[in-house]
């Protein structure tokens, strides 16, 4: 089921008891809440209404709070968000509380509807807790959508919104946003704060208000190194210096950058498609296809090579023995 059918699902359709909602899209998990809350009629300080976050709360009150009777109503509406119990996350929670979790989730309140957001990238598939939810739990998948999927949703959003976006100026904004929804959204909302009543935007408007982020400003270093433009990488190191991002700083990104580069070049070499690697590597899609067309050009040796001069730049630098800025110059100068 598409996260709009399931969306639609909570707003028209017989609500169920016991939710699992799986994924990091942090957009769509403020979508499914907002759909559950205006489906009941509940506020934040309803009193039948209640959010724990389950990294911090007591089990306990958990359990107390979802076999409760609703006041003056049909329902309550009880939220958890992070039940790091469903993972193989190693702080301990009482085995009797375990039990009883286990034990509503075969039999739950059916005044309750209570609904788990468990935003981790995996979920222990071997506990008995997950597996008793997983059964019983009606599941709503928010994963990061692929890009097909984040340009349909973005359409059918600029449609409800009245904006109108040319097909290359869309392509050209989402590419901007690397084809995250959450940061999709946010960026439109920043344009069409600025734009006011104009409707059309253009690529000069998406330049002017939508700056780039580190990551984006590293893998474009990263381009840089691997294409040889020094003059380029030099400049865009001066860029950031400006911006008072460290060298340190710079380094770890890139070293992330490069592992990267080297596990896509491995795992294509296996013969994984973009889909399989994504999901081995926990990434996003589109961070794998950009991977993908650029390591086709390079030999592993090479990019290995690359990743092996930073390692030891930053213990370089850590350990004092170079200067920062100068040792991240003369990497640039010896590498592009």
């Amino acid at each position: 089921m598409s996260i709009q059918q399931s969306l639609q699902a909570i707003s028209q359709q017989a609500l169920a008891n016991l939710y699992l909602v799986s994924g990091q899209e942090k957009y769509l998990i403020e979508e499914v809440k907002k759909a559950f809350m205006n489906r009941l009629n509940v506020q934040e300080d309803d009193l039948n209404f209640a959010a724990f976050d389950g990294e911090e709360v007591d089990m306990q009150i958990v359990l107390e709070e979802i076999q409760a009777s609703p006041f003056f109503g049909d329902y309550r509406l009880v939220f958890l968000e992070h039940p790091y119990f469903l993972t193989s996350d190693k702080r301990a929670i009482e085995e009797e509380q375990l039990k009883q979790l286990i034990h509503y989730f075969q039999q739950p309140n059916e005044s309750t509807i209570f609904v788990l957001f468990a935003d981790y990238p995996k979920l222990d598939e071997r506990k008995k807790v997950t597996k008793a939810l997983k059964k019983n739990a009606k599941i709503i998948d928010v994963q990061y959508l692929k890009e097909n999927e984040v340009r349909q949703y973005f359409q059918h959003f600029l449609e409800n919104e009245g904006m109108t976006f040319p097909r290359e100026v869309l392509e050209y904004f989402l590419k901007q946003c690397d084809f995250q929804l959450s940061r999709v959204i946010q960026e439109y909302q920043k344009l069409h704060l600025f734009l006011g009543e104009d409707n059309q935007v253009s690529k000069n408007d998406i330049d002017r208000l939508i700056p780039k982020t580190l990551e984006q400003n590293i893998f474009e270093l990263s381009q840089y190194i691997l294409h040889h433009q020094t003059n380029s990488a030099l400049q865009l190191f001066h860029d950031l210096s400006i911006q008072n991002e460290e060298p340190i700083k710079l380094i770890a990104i890139l070293v992330g950058q490069f592992r990267l580069l080297i596990q896509v070049k491995y795992l294509m070499k296996q013969g994984y498609q973009q889909g399989n690697i994504a999901d081995m590597l926990k990434i996003h899609t589109y961070r794998v296809k950009l991977a993908m067309q650029e390591v086709r050009k390079y030999q592993m040796h090479d990019l290995l090579h690359l990743f092996d001069q930073l390692v030891e730049l930053d213990y370089q630098i850590k350990s004092g023995q170079v200067e920062k800025n100068f040792a991240f110059q003369m990497y640039l100068l010896k590498n592009c």
